[in-house]
């Protein structure tokens, strides 16, 4: 049996126990294993296992999720969130759609504080969805405002799935992050606009508040704003110190802990029930993310060791003659479809072992292109029938709001999206000026 055919053999067996609703790492690491074992023998199936999960170990910069997961726990669940939907409940409620941008800037403040697009999401449709609602909002434009505002989460620093790419990828978290900053913020500046001049053209569909609920005192609208403001610092607190140099990756993030902690501690919410569950979370998230790290890693050694990636990379430029732009628009056009049954790491980890080596070898930028992963899945996971993120929507959403309604709110909100995906394919300096300012890339 030929490498190629076995590599084909692989993806298929993996692809055949994700349908079967086995867990990720599971199913990767499960056919690396025993492609490993037939191929190579007991030690060459076992070294190859050994040898990722010491590749895993000695990877310091993974110290950095369970420190950013835990300050976004500490930050949601002591209830810190509230206050920002609160600041900008009170500063953003007297224009038309006020409200609706405040939650674009909820979720952007959210990313920042954790890093997964599902907490955005849950906190969007738990603390901001209701009061749209209740203030006669749209209920389609608000739930697609709440999901769009969602995919921020693993674009905006500290993306916890390009800490995952870094690792696949072998590229540095620090320029991946200062690389998803400048795309992530055009992004939510794209969607702000959006909302403004649809609610311009169509005022009802997001009123004003009552000015009985703006007209609070100028101290107590102080008191909202620095409340609200208090994430921001703790943001600034571990990014200005890494940025300049003066602290690595890892005490940065030790730094966002222990900032959001104190934090919490200081206003009085830190109970014993936040605090439990918080590492609870935290433990669970960064036991999935090493899990899912391990599996992919050993994945891609067995496809090293085949050459599957070679004879990839020969298939697409040498017997099709496909240019390096059609390969990696076909490659992204993959990414959509693998998202109607598939989230973000679980379609990073099974095309990772083709993908990046193949985007290198094509003689793309993998940091740039690690942004336009992270934008394209999103897209992928919000695209109707079966995105990922629709179904997760419709589990967190009010009874009101069915099936058809979240389908139809998503549409103006992914052509947004795929905007800012073209912007930075054709302009890439939009995603590489930040890292190459600081770290003279």
């Amino acid at each position: 049996m030929s490498y190629e055919l076995i590599a084909l053999l692989m993806f298929c067996s993996m692809m055949t126990l994700l349908f079967s609703g086995q867990r990720v790492f599971g199913a990767i690491g499960f056919v690396a294993v025993v492609a490993a074992l037939l191929l190579w023998g007991e030690r060459g199936g076992f070294d190859i296992a050994f040898a990722q999960t010491i590749k895993v170990m000695n990877w310091y910069p993974l110290l950095t999720v369970p420190m950013f997961v835990f300050m976004g726990y500490i930050l949601s669940e002591s209830g810190i969130a509230n206050d920002l939907y609160r600041m900008f409940h009170v500063w953003m409620g007297g224009i038309h759609g006020g409200l609706a941008i405040g939650t674009i800037g909820l979720m952007v403040l959210i990313s920042a504080m954790n890093g997964l697009s599902v907490a955005g999401m849950a906190i969007g449709a738990t603390i901001a969805l209701p009061e749209l609602l209740r203030r006669g909002y749209d209920k389609r434009m608000v739930t697609g405002v709440v999901q769009a505002g969602s995919s921020l989460g693993i674009l905006v620093p500290p993306s916890v799935v390009l800490v995952l790419y870094a690792m696949i990828a072998r590229q540095p978290v620090g320029q991946l992050w200062l690389a998803g900053i400048v795309p992530g913020l055009m992004m939510a500046l794209l969607f702000v606009v959006y909302i403004a001049l649809r609610c311009k053209m169509n005022p009802s569909l997001g009123p004003i508040l009552p000015e009985q609920e703006r007209n609070l005192p100028v101290k107590e609208k102080r008191r909202l704003l620095l409340a609200g403001l208090l994430p921001v610092l703790i943001f600034f607190s571990m990014m200005v110190p890494f940025v300049n140099g003066w602290t690595s990756l890892v005490e940065s993030s030790a730094i966002g802990a222990i900032a959001a902690f104190v934090a919490a501690l200081v206003k009085g919410r830190l109970t014993w029930t936040v605090f439990d569950t918080s590492l609870k979370n935290t433990l669970g998230i960064t036991c999935m993310f090493m899990w899912i790290i391990l599996a992919a890693l050993a994945f891609g050694a067995v496809f090293d060791g085949l050459g599957a990636i070679k004879a990839i990379e020969s298939l697409f430029t040498e017997r099709l003659g496909l240019s390096p732009w059609t390969i990696l628009i076909l490659m992204q056009l993959s990414f959509i479809v693998m998202g109607t049954f598939l989230d973000d790491t679980a379609m990073l980890v099974i095309v990772a072992p083709l993908y990046i080596p193949l985007v290198g070898a094509l003689g793309f930028d993998l940091i740039w292109y690690g942004v336009l992963y992270t934008i394209t899945t999103q897209v992928a996971y919000m695209t109707p029938p079966f995105g990922y993120n629709l179904f997760l929507m419709r589990a967190m959403s009010p009874p009101e709001i069915g099936i058809s309604d979240i389908y139809r709110s998503i549409g103006p909100f992914v052509l947004v999206m795929i905007v800012a995906l073209t912007l930075v394919m054709v302009f890439p300096q939009i995603a590489l000026w930040l890292p190459e300012t600081v770290y003279g890339r």
